[in-house]
């Protein structure tokens, strides 16, 4: 059953790489119906399309569905990120009733402010060295096909839930550790400087819902591992769900979403 929520939050779809999500994150689509729908950042992977071209049919579905949703009184807006950073250039624009903006503040329906920002200004390695977050991106490309491998596996043995490679490199590596935790603390800051009441924004891949420094900090994830989305509820509630696929082991072939986090449990 299609169920209605206030916002959605999406970002780092990566559109035009191998490594996209899509079909699950087209099941996830179909679970959800949004007054607004916030794109933060990254959606089309323009690094990736010039090294080599990468767009099946699921792709363009993904692209007429947010389409279909402006046209049909959705509210959806684009932040770039630095992967689609060409579209930085045309920002205060309407894109077939998208509206293309650098940051937003939404005012949830319980009166509470978040700022919305994609994040890579807050990255040092990439506002600063490029080239090295290229060579990181080809990198974190490689564990995320690496552990494609590990998943078909777990669902051959019929185990459930979600493990990722990446994801534990990311929370594991002492200096991954680190840069998380400077990159969260940096953004909630930001909104704290600007008498907002929260954050929400993606680039680093890690989905999060907690309180920093007496602000909400919200992080949307990523939907070439992860499959996570942040939605508001219509009383103005925050939750941090992602998509699971089906194990192949069982009948559910339909996959079903997981509450990962509320304000609440923060």
């Amino acid at each position: 059953m299609t169920r209605h929520v206030r916002a959605l939050f999406l970002s780092d779809i990566h559109l035009g790489t191998r490594a996209c999500q899509a079909d699950h994150l087209l099941a996830f689509l179909k679970e959800y119906e949004c007054d607004h729908l916030f794109l933060v950042g990254d959606i089309i992977d323009f690094w990736a399309m010039s090294r080599a071209v990468y767009w099946p049919a699921s792709h363009n579905t993904i692209v007429q569905k947010v389409l279909k949703k402006a046209r049909h009184n959705t509210k959806v807006f684009l932040i770039p990120g630095n992967h689609d950073e060409l579209l930085r250039e045309h920002v205060d624009s309407n894109f077939g009733d998208v509206h293309l903006v650098r940051e937003h503040v939404h005012t949830a329906a319980d009166g509470k402010k978040y700022l919305l920002l994609h994040g890579d200004e807050y990255d040092q390695i990439t506002a600063l060295h490029r080239w090295v977050s290229i060579l990181g991106d080809i990198s974190y490309t490689f564990l995320i096909h690496l552990n494609r491998g590990l998943s078909w596996l777990r669902r051959k043995l019929g185990v459930s839930g979600h493990w990722s490679l990446a994801d534990y490199a990311k929370r594991n590596v002492l200096q991954a550790v680190s840069f998380i935790s400077d990159f969260e603390t940096a953004v909630a800051r930001t909104a704290a400087q600007r008498g907002l009441d929260g954050v929400i924004c993606g680039h680093i891949h890690t989905a999060a819902m907690r309180n920093i420094e007496n602000i909400t900090y919200i992080n949307c994830g990523d939907w070439v591992d992860s499959c996570t989305a942040v939605v508001e509820h219509q009383d103005g509630r925050m939750e941090l769900l992602r998509w699971e696929p089906p194990v192949a082991a069982a009948n559910d072939e339909q996959g079903k979403v997981v509450r990962l986090h509320t304000p609440d449990a923060a």
